[in-house]
């Protein structure tokens, strides 16, 4: 059983794992490209790129309620209305990307403000964040249509679309922010044109693979209301569960910015880098996840308690050994990789205690992804609600508390590592040791 249970994990998580590792690679390409521009270019990208992913992040819905509800269709044997809700989905996705655009280019100006930082910062980080606002349609679409083909445990497809998505934006990067020949190049704004770009390019692949399949099943490809305002319902929950994820994030920037001596350019653009590589990481240890929803949704679609209860355990045990391989990689590598991303040699010697600290805390972090994975696959996204809301009544008293009594970035990261992924811990354990979440059947919808 064991052994059934490892091969079915590997298959999805692995192809989930190379993707999600060239997902974050879009911010790490950015960052390593623009922060040979400068540091205060560096600091504005870190800025625009909190508001950009807290955002999109909130609608990481689309990805994680459509592979739950695909997939227990698909256990349930009906893969006709998979596909159906799947296309319901990337319609939703549709509408809010075009609400989120509006929005986000008329008020990237007070949003980036909200941060404090110096005029050159606040300049670039606007100058970024208005253009990268143009791909929030296809961002959202791509979400959706890869929750799509996770739900039909298909994790393959959005790995070949993330890895030539992200060569096109490496390519599109260099060459819009530096030019070649004739053509000067346009600095920071080429890199935020440069992204979009790609992720339209992606968005358009990963469509054209779900309309394939939905055609060849025989369903609708047309706007269904009644599954688009189900889709919408299921998704409160999780979008308020995402939402106080991010808030725990800004909160986590904003205790950077205050405290007993003023941060400058270095200690943002030092935790822009840290925080892009957090979440480098985050993608890594998410990819177990990815596997726990779609294999959790399948089994609890057939009814099937007992494989889930097992794949559960054993998944957590997935959990524990990848967060310490990666606790371990960050540790030896955090004296190397400031180099990478930046010329300036403070924010090189800043890096090294942050990535530390944020090395010690990948063990809890792998079993906190796992968990997640699998309270979402199984449809439990009031409870997730409700826990992430205490996650954070604990995390941003404390972050705020360390910031002005002691201030710096190692102690607003110690605070991070401890009190919110500790607190995230004991909220996600305690649920997966009871029965609540072990509801089955295909999910229902109501006009």
């Amino acid at each position: 059983m064991r052994r059934e249970l490892d091969k079915e994990i590997r298959r999805l998580a692995v192809p989930a794992f190379l993707a999600l590792v060239a997902e974050p690679l879009f911010l790490l390409g950015d960052a390593a490209i623009v922060g040979h521009l400068g540091t205060p270019e560096l600091a504005g990208l870190g800025i625009a790129a909190v508001v950009l992913q807290t955002a999109i992040g909130l609608c990481v819905f689309l990805a994680y309620g459509t592979t739950a509800g695909v997939a227990r269709h698909l256990g349930a044997g009906d893969r006709r209305g998979a596909l159906a809700q799947g296309v319901d989905g990337v319609w939703l996705a549709v509408l809010l990307g075009l609400v989120t655009t509006v929005a986000g280019v008329a008020l990237t100006g007070p949003l980036v403000r909200l941060f404090g930082a110096d005029q050159q910062v606040t300049d670039h980080a606007t100058t970024y964040l208005r253009i990268a606002f143009l791909g929030a349609v296809p961002l959202l679409v791509m979400l959706a249509a890869t929750g799509v083909l996770r739900g039909l445990q298909d994790t393959r497809t959005p790995l070949v679309v993330a890895v030539v998505g992200n060569v096109l934006n490496i390519v599109l990067n260099v060459l819009l922010v530096y030019g070649a020949g004739p053509f000067d190049g346009l600095g920071l704004a080429g890199s935020a044109i440069g992204s979009v770009l790609a992720q339209v390019a992606s968005a358009a692949a990963l469509v054209t693979v779900v309309v394939g399949a939905a055609r060849r099943e025989g369903a609708s490809l047309r706007p269904d209301l009644p599954g688009i305002r189900a889709a919408a319902r299921a998704a409160v929950a999780l979008v308020v569960r995402t939402l106080t994820l991010r808030a725990a994030l800004l909160v986590t920037t904003y205790a950077v910015t205050i405290g007993p001596r003023d941060p400058g350019a270095v200690e943002l653009a030092t935790h822009q880098l840290a925080l892009t590589l957090w979440t480098f990481l985050a993608f890594v240890l998410d990819a177990i996840a990815i596997a726990a929803q779609a294999i959790t949704g399948r089994y609890l679609g057939a009814g099937d308690v007992e494989s889930t209860r097992a794949v559960t355990r054993r998944m957590v045990g997935w959990g524990v050994a990848s967060g310490v391989v990666t606790g371990v990689l960050l540790a030896a590598s955090s004296p190397f990789l400031g180099r990478l991303f930046s010329s300036d040699p403070e924010v090189h010697r800043l890096l090294v205690p942050v990535l530390l600290v944020a090395a010690l805390g990948q063990p809890v972090a792998g079993v906190v992804f796992v968990l997640d994975g699998v309270l979402i696959g199984a449809g439990d996204g009031t409870y997730l609600a409700w826990g992430g809301l205490l996650t954070l009544l604990v995390h941003a008293p404390l972050v705020l508390l360390a910031a002005h009594l002691v201030g710096g970035l190692v102690a607003v990261w110690a605070v991070f590592c401890a009190a919110f992924m500790g607190a995230r811990f004991v909220v996600l354990a305690h649920r997966a040791r009871g029965d609540r979440w072990l509801v089955t059947g295909a999910p229902k919808v109501s006009a």
